[in-house]
């Protein structure tokens, strides 16, 4: 099973990676992200999960720093629309997919970890030897 990267923010905002003992940046997250890493963001002080606004300042700060911004119109959009968040108008527009989304990734969890411990399995027959 693949090991849930830990990262830690404090509240002077740096971000710290428990698993290489070392302070890393936004752009640096997004690269783990895109190497294909599991990882968490949790608040040093009050131990919450804040993995999915630490994701939505990356993507904040991606998009800020881009030479090609979002339509204004479909930024109004978004705030017209759902609960006024990004996340609300998804749910709204993609309602289906995202639930789809939702119910898979556990699954796709769960199959990894039943094929991960079959593989670790030792045969009755190797331990009879």
């Amino acid at each position: 099973m693949k090991e849930v990267k830990i990262i830690k923010r404090y509240q002077n905002r740096k971000l710290y990676d428990t698993h290489e003992s070392s302070y890393v940046t936004l752009e640096e997250i997004a690269k783990m992200i895109r190497n294909g890493e599991d990882l968490k963001v949790i608040d040093n002080k009050t131990k919450n999960d804040i993995t999915a606004s630490t994701l939505t300042q990356l993507l904040y700060e991606s998009e800020r720093k881009s030479s090609a911004q979002t339509p204004v119109g479909l930024l109004k959009e978004i705030i017209r629309h759902g609960d006024g968040s990004f996340s609300g108008y998804i749910r709204t527009k993609l309602g289906a997919e995202v639930a789809k989304f939702e119910q898979e990734a556990p699954r796709a969890t769960a199959e990894s970890t039943l094929t991960s411990s079959q593989n670790t399995a030792i045969p009755t027959a190797t331990m009879n030897q």
